[in-house]
């Protein structure tokens, strides 16, 4: 049976921009694959919509596409010195119903949608309670500040282990492999910024 298009990712329109920047720039997606590190059935998932892609993901592939991470969340590509997301414009990135928490490790929404040429991308991010060994870990280029809201988080590296309670911060180099989850029962809520120092 075919996998159902996410009706969020379908909206915005990301597999389809993955897709149309990779063609435009004459890549198959063996090309996509070698410049990301990602696989093939992967990528292929995600520019047909079967696969929320998580932030760091969309990270590398916005870099080997030349595009900032912010292009896939906007629904029309503008210029602008100021620009206000309201409330109601936020999307959240939730996860398929095939896909298990300890797939993807966390859910996202965007918090600005409007402005095309930034080099940070702020996220509201919900962490879901997990086992140790289910954490997803991940690592990409540039920086990340995260500010915990609600909830108690664990992050761990391959070398440390910190917990977070609300109200503590967080920065660390996105390139040190990493992971997050809620302790406790409770998912935990954190503001992301995610830093990706790409070309503007």
């Amino acid at each position: 049976m075919a996998k159902r298009i996410d009706p969020e990712l379908e909206d915005l329109g990301i597999g389809q921009k993955i897709r149309e920047l990779r063609q435009r720039r004459r890549y198959t997606l063996q090309d996509l694959s070698a410049k990301t590190g990602l696989s093939k059935p992967l990528l292929s998932q995600v520019e047909n919509g079967h696969v929320m892609p998580p932030v760091a993901t969309l990270l590398k592939i916005a870099r080997a596409l030349d595009v900032n991470i912010s292009y896939f969340f906007q629904e029309e590509e503008k210029e602008e010195k100021i620009a206000v997301t309201r409330a109601p414009e936020r999307r959240r990135f939730t996860r398929r119903s095939h896909q298990d928490a300890s797939e993807v490790g966390y859910l996202y929404e965007s918090l600005e949608l409007h402005k095309s040429r930034k080099h940070m991308e702020p996220l509201l991010v919900t962490f879901p309670p997990l086992e140790k060994k289910d954490m997803v870990f991940y690592s990409h280029e540039g920086e990340e500040f995260v500010h915990v809201i609600e909830g108690e988080i664990e992050f761990r590296t391959p070398d440390e282990v910190r917990t977070l309670k609300p109200g503590d911060s967080l920065y660390f180099e996105s390139d040190v492999s990493h992971a997050f989850r809620a302790l406790g029962n409770k998912e935990a809520r954190a503001l992301v910024v995610v830093y990706t120092g790409e070309r503007g």
